[in-house]
């Protein structure tokens, strides 16, 4: 893999001049798994063919959550979308707001207005099961042939396919649910990861000898409750190994889920910062304990058992190129 570029997040309001003409891959993107980076590196092979600029080009919220009213299990916030963005080598993620009008919009003006008028794209690269504009009337097919007559070429790029079965979001959110890190990392191709601020708890992990890193996730995440072995990568790029607990503290006040990451060989402080937390692998489900000894017993094992297992898992390629665009995009 090249050296990630510097990670570049923008909208249609500060859409940058140089990157019109570009060659523009469309689509939502959620998790940028497997699947979606054979469509972006398809991107990139043909802006690079063309000199031109590469943009992933995204939207925010999820339709489907537009749609139904109710919150989506996000894999990957726009920011971190940017980020594995750079990583892959692209020049930068432009996110579309999905609002009614966009809703609204014909597929027909979502060519003219967007991609011809105000985009000027030279391609565009999708994947095989894209559709956009009013009743999803955009296919494949009809972007090919508004390509033909707007003078933009278009590639479509099969579904990427890890067995029998389609790599998917929907398969990955199925995997983080039922605690499957392994399953959902090796459909994402690098591992699964949140982003959060630091915030204050109640201080009962440092009673107990385990002070810990505390972010609220977005509430419609759907991790299985539990305990991971984890990466926690801050904002001045530094990685650390940790053990982190997912839920809501049965054994105190039964509360609200939250992240609480136990850092290994590190003091200091991380409140009001902004990290990066990678999942490796799944120790064991959240449980409730009779008394805080037990608990404090549990969590020595759970500790060894975490070091054990990042020891033997170095970050891969894409994990650490991620990480630094991320870095990068969140110092801008």
């Amino acid at each position: 893999m090249t050296h990630p570029k510097a990670a570049r997040l923008a909208t249609l309001d500060d859409f940058p001049p140089a990157w019109r003409g570009a060659v523009v891959a469309i689509g939502n993107f959620d998790g940028v798994h497997r699947g979606h980076q054979a469509v972006l590196l398809a991107a990139r092979l043909e802006a690079e063919h063309r000199r031109a600029a590469c943009l992933m080009l995204t939207l925010e919220p999820h339709p489907r959550a537009f749609f139904s009213g109710r919150p989506v299990f996000r894999l990957t916030p726009a920011p971190l979308k940017a980020a594995a963005a750079a990583a892959l080598g692209l020049d930068g993620a432009l996110v579309l707001a999905f609002d009614q009008a966009r809703a609204e919009q014909s597929a027909e003006d979502f060519v003219r207005e967007l991609l011809v008028e105000k985009l000027a794209i030279s391609s565009a690269v999708t994947g095989y099961d894209f559709h956009f504009g009013q009743g999803r009337r955009g296919t494949p097919d009809f972007l090919a042939r508004q390509g033909e007559l707007h003078g933009f070429s278009v590639t479509v790029v099969d579904a990427f396919r890890k067995g029998e079965e389609a790599v998917s979001s929907t398969a990955i959110r199925r995997a983080l649910a039922g605690s499957d890190i392994a399953a959902a990392n090796a459909l994402l191709g690098w591992r699964w990861s949140v982003e959060s601020r630091v915030i204050h708890g109640e201080a009962r992990g440092r009673e107990l000898g385990y002070p810990t890193a505390n972010m609220a996730l977005d509430p419609a995440t759907e991790l299985k409750h539990g305990v991971y072995a984890v990466r926690f990568r801050r904002a001045d790029g530094s990685v650390l190994d940790g053990v982190a607990s997912f839920g809501r503290r049965p054994t105190f006040d039964n509360g609200g889920p939250l992240l609480e990451t136990f850092l290994f060989d590190f003091s200091g402080d991380l409140y009001g910062g902004t990290a990066l937390v990678s999942f490796y692998g799944f120790i064991r489900p959240e449980e409730r304990f009779d008394s805080v000894a037990p608990l404090v017993a549990r969590m020595d094992e759970d500790s060894l058992e975490a070091r054990a297992m990042l020891e033997r898992t170095p970050p891969g390629e894409l994990d650490a190129a991620i990480g630094e665009a991320w870095a990068g995009l969140l110092g801008t």
